[in-house]
């Protein structure tokens, strides 16, 4: 059960339509975080009140920022679950926008974490997330797919695959140079030492 938020006093109350959801999603190197980030620095321009959250499972760079993987980054809020986002969003009745990158690293149900977004922009919040669209199988990676049925505004990016310099919408995980089979857990945190963007054609299904 997601943490309501619901207070009557709160600000935004009155302020109907302010509200939206959107997703920014696609696979490894696809500049996800780099277009949160961008879409972050026209709120900080325009003044308007915010805060980053940033899963606490995401230990490739530092903890207390969000950072791309060209090495842009903003300080950002750890959390562990979507819970940790709802408690702090309602201590904020000031806040305007909210940012979640790679919301598919949330340790708690994506089902939760839909109802939850809806629930903050429902608030009137402009809500950005940002995350994978599919886990290293090709297979759907909530809560993304999920989102980006419910959202205002979706935009999937693409990298470019690194065998034939194809557009890459897909993350090839790799162990000792070898796609990771089937059975692998799902999350693995990791960059280009663990992950290659490869197009369709490139892709290499995981052995059963």
């Amino acid at each position: 059960m997601s943490t309501p938020i619901s207070n009557p006093s709160d600000p935004r109350l009155s302020q109907p339509g302010r509200g939206w959801l959107e997703v920014i999603c696609g696979g490894m190197f696809s500049g996800k975080t780099e277009e949160l980030l961008r879409r972050l620095r026209h709120v900080k321009h325009a003044r308007l009140s915010h805060m980053i959250f940033t899963p606490k499972a995401d230990t490739r760079y530092d903890s207390e920022r969000v950072v791309s993987h060209v090495g842009t980054k903003l300080e950002a809020q750890p959390v562990q679950n979507i819970h940790d986002v709802l408690a702090t969003v309602g201590r904020r009745p000031d806040l305007q926008v909210i940012a979640i990158d790679e919301i598919q690293f949330l340790e708690n149900d994506p089902e939760e974490t839909v109802r939850a977004c809806q629930q903050l922009a429902d608030q009137g919040i402009r809500v950005i997330v940002a995350g994978l669209d599919q886990d290293f199988r090709a297979q759907p990676f909530p809560p993304i797919p999920q989102l980006m049925a419910v959202a205002e505004y979706v935009d999937k990016l693409m990298a470019i695959c690194t065998r034939c310099g194809n557009y890459a919408g897909r993350s090839q995980r790799l162990i000792d140079g070898r796609a990771a089979p089937f059975d692998a857990p799902t999350i693995a945190v990791g960059g280009e030492e663990l992950y290659e963007p490869r197009c369709r054609c490139c892709y290499e299904w995981p052995d059963d």
